[in-house]
């Protein structure tokens, strides 16, 4: 996987002692039965130490930054820019001005959809998607090529849930202009080997934009040894609050982009002729930005730091691993996507008679949370031919016995339907 690491000889993670940092795990936080957290792909839960930075902010340091010359606000500034530099240094992106802070994912690829894709996209032009991807790296796209008149090409996958390789290599050709593709499905959790994309991709001329926000949280990401473009992921899923995420772009690309949103903050100079756009990365923030967010993210990378991004991802295996082994053993249980060695932490499935809904319905009767649906990725689901699936996922906080209670509950489950 090179720029998105892994290391095969990963210290152990202990989720047990982590587990004691996250309030909502605790004994007696939630009423019902003791919670079994696997909606991670959906959004993670916060470590006291991110609730408790986000806390300080708003008791002794909070005030609008980058606007003020008053304490509050050069002390708020800092911890703001502190946060940026700690996402820099996370992603390993060259320059902190190559860090924009945005709502999220969704809003990252919006932002490079609009800003960029209007300026550069032509009529017969081609942007490559996959079926793997989410709506957030599908509908922005499919809105650019409307208002341009670009193309979307589709790469296909494999019978086991990977990318086709060959077929996207016949797909790159002299008109395509982006290629966009999640670093892991949502889904199937299939980890695409982004270096080798990046080398076809550049190699035909185009550029890659990486959906990564079911890959940042997980294990160590590169963006100048992978070769990413453009490349987003959110707060949320990686412990840190909603309503903050983050867009890495090349400063080149940046630079020659017009600003996406107007307002305050994104200005150097407003008259009543026009604007000049402030320089980076203010050029992207308009109006005041989700300040105390960006530093409980800020926190959230300490955090994931400490625990160490290798060791959580050789945990997430080992918890994937489980979960194939013992759901697999349940009748009329189908496991969609990769073996476990080609895939996150993201195990979704499908059970003959059970729809999905009372699977996850039943299931939090037990106290384990999944998610239900078509996980925002319709076109894979229709790939498939089943409307919806059960996806659990997990993280640095869970463990093998709750791999073991979800197994015994859908058992039962499939149980309870079949005598029906």
């Amino acid at each position: 996987m090179n720029a998105l690491r892994s290391a095969a000889a990963a210290p152990l993670l202990d989720p047990l002692a982590l587990r004691a940092d996250f309030p909502i795990l605790q004994p007696g936080a939630s009423p019902g039965p003791e919670l079994v957290f696997l909606d991670n792909g959906a959004s993670t839960q916060r470590p006291r130490q991110v609730l408790d930075a986000m806390t300080r902010v708003y008791e002794h340091s909070y005030a609008n930054v980058h606007r003020g010359i008053h304490r509050l606000s050069e002390e708020c500034t800092e911890l703001y820019e502190q946060a940026r530099g700690r996402v820099q240094r996370f992603v390993n992106a060259a320059e902190r001005e190559e860090i924009i802070f945005t709502r999220g994912t969704t809003e990252s690829l919006n932002l490079v959809a609009r800003s960029w894709g209007e300026v550069n996209l032509r009529p017969g032009d081609e942007i490559l998607l996959t079926l793997l991807e989410h709506h957030a790296n599908i509908v922005p796209w499919q809105q650019a090529a409307a208002r341009t008149g670009a193309v979307i090409r589709w790469v296909p996958l494999t019978d086991d849930g990977r990318l086709d390789l060959a077929k996207f290599s016949e797909l790159l050709g002299p008109r395509t202009r982006l290629v966009a593709v999640a670093a892991i499905s949502n889904v199937l959790g299939t980890v695409n080997p982004l270096v080798e994309i990046a080398r076809q991709t550049h190699a035909a001329g185009a550029l890659l934009a990486v959906d990564a926000a079911q890959s940042v949280p997980h294990m160590l990401t590169d963006v100048q040894e992978l070769g990413a473009d453009f490349l987003a992921c959110s707060g949320h899923k990686m412990l840190g609050p909603t309503g903050i995420g983050v867009l890495y772009a090349r400063r080149a690309l940046l630079e020659a982009m017009p600003p996406f949103l107007g307002g305050g903050s994104m200005i150097r100079r407003v008259t009543l002729e026009g604007f000049e756009p402030a320089e980076l990365p203010s050029k992207f923030e308009a109006g005041t930005p989700p300040i105390v967010e960006a530093i409980g993210l800020g926190a959230a990378i300490e955090y994931l730091e400490r625990v160490g991004l290798a060791a959580i991802h050789a945990h997430e295996l080992r918890l994937t691993q489980e979960a194939h082994a013992l759901l697999g053993q349940i009748e009329g249980l189908r496991i969609l996507g990769p073996a476990p060695e080609h895939k996150g932490g993201i195990v979704s499935f499908v059970v003959d008679g059970l729809h999905p809904h009372d699977a996850a319905q039943l299931l939090d009767r037990d106290g384990i949370a999944v998610r239900a649906g078509h996980h925002c990725a319709m076109p894979l689901h229709q790939h498939l031919g089943i409307p919806a699936s059960t996806r659990a996922s997990f993280y640095l906080y869970n463990t093998l016995d709750e791999v073991a209670r979800l197994a015994a509950s859908i058992a039962a489950a499939r149980a309870r339907f079949k005598r029906r």
